[in-house]
């Protein structure tokens, strides 16, 4: 501190450096909890159907044609009141190929399945993995939280590891 500068100077400048850290981690806080919550939404959508299956039409479909985003074949109903269908759609990705069976879950009144079992249950909490790897991004740099971070990150990366080990 300077000697002619008086103490209230000093005083009023370390209020505003607080103010603005916390004006800092409260912004990274919200920017990192709204990034979660997206995850949460975005991975709900499919897994209600995988993990509330109960008196849901579950059986197996046998993938016979896949054509831009979707995969098609015919429904084998394995649970009490379904009933078999011609034709599904199930959603491409890297884990359904043409020609293998895949457990699944009919969405209620659609001709839309998602993959059930532990495979369906990693797969549908992939945007959550994606969310957690970009939350541990800000936490770490907007909110100085390093092991706060790291535990996020790994968190994200091992439910990614998963999906994509339980899919294959």
């Amino acid at each position: 501190m300077i000697p002619a500068m008086p103490a209230s100077a000093s005083t009023a400048r370390q209020a505003s450096v607080s103010a603005l850290r916390f004006g800092r981690v409260a912004a990274m806080g919200a920017l990192a909890a709204l990034i979660l919550f997206a995850g949460v939404r975005g991975s709900w959508g499919t897994a209600q159907h995988v993990m509330l299956a109960k008196g849901r039409e579950s059986g197996t479909v046998k993938v016979t044609r896949c054509a831009g985003d979707t995969c098609t074949g015919p429904f084998t109903p394995t649970s009490a009141g379904a009933r078999p269908r011609a034709r599904v759609e199930i959603g491409k990705s890297v884990a359904v190929r043409t020609g293998s069976t895949y457990a699944v879950v009919l969405k209620p009144g659609t001709g839309e399945a998602v993959r059930s079992g532990p495979a369906g249950v990693l797969y549908a909490w992939v945007p959550l993995g994606g969310a957690l790897l970009l939350a541990s991004v800000v936490v770490a740099g907007g909110m100085r939280l390093v092991r706060t971070a790291w535990v996020l990150g790994l968190s994200g990366a091992v439910l990614l590891t998963a999906a994509f080990a339980a899919s294959q």
